[in-house]
């Protein structure tokens, strides 16, 4: 519990281009060392890709690969006893969206072998098409969950 009072909820920013909330906070989760212009850069050269590759619009794209990749559900560790249970919880919506993102994001670097762009733009299209390794480590957290749940009572 914090001794002061709760801190505020920052606005994030949107973006220049298409004035969205998500990919202002995408770009900002792409970026290295405080370099914006190079992590707008990356971005939007990954949604002209992905207009190439699959002739739909990459923002309808983007949107579709960040919603299939949201949990509903995550494990947490709660000690109780001496023994430390994982206990299934709900994801607030606000959380959904960051894990999504720093999923996909995670995923896209961890490829080898092309320039980020092009490996992002393979990321997003894999998941907007519930494939990749993002959607992948999506549906390992539910299952886990799932596992776990006899523990949801430990939930507090």
């Amino acid at each position: 519990m914090p001794r002061r009072r709760r801190a505020s909820k920052r606005e994030t920013t949107l973006d220049y281009k298409y004035k969205n909330a998500v990919v202002g906070k995408f770009i900002n989760y792409l970026m290295r060392e405080g370099k914006k212009t190079i992590a707008e850069k990356i971005f939007y050269s990954t949604l002209t890709l992905i207009e190439e590759k699959t002739e739909t619009p990459g923002l309808h794209i983007f949107s579709q690969a960040i919603s299939n990749v949201k949990p509903t559900v995550e494990v947490k560790p709660r000690r109780m006893g001496g023994a430390t249970y994982q206990v299934p919880t709900t994801v607030r919506a606000d959380r959904r969206t960051s894990l999504a993102i720093r999923w996909i994001i995670n995923a896209a670097r961890s490829a080898k072998g092309r320039t980020m762009y092009e490996k992002l733009a393979e990321e997003l299209i894999l998941a907007s098409k519930n494939e990749g390794t993002a959607y992948k480590k999506k549906e390992n957290t539910h299952k886990m969950a799932e596992a776990n749940k006899a523990f949801a009572r430990f939930k507090w």
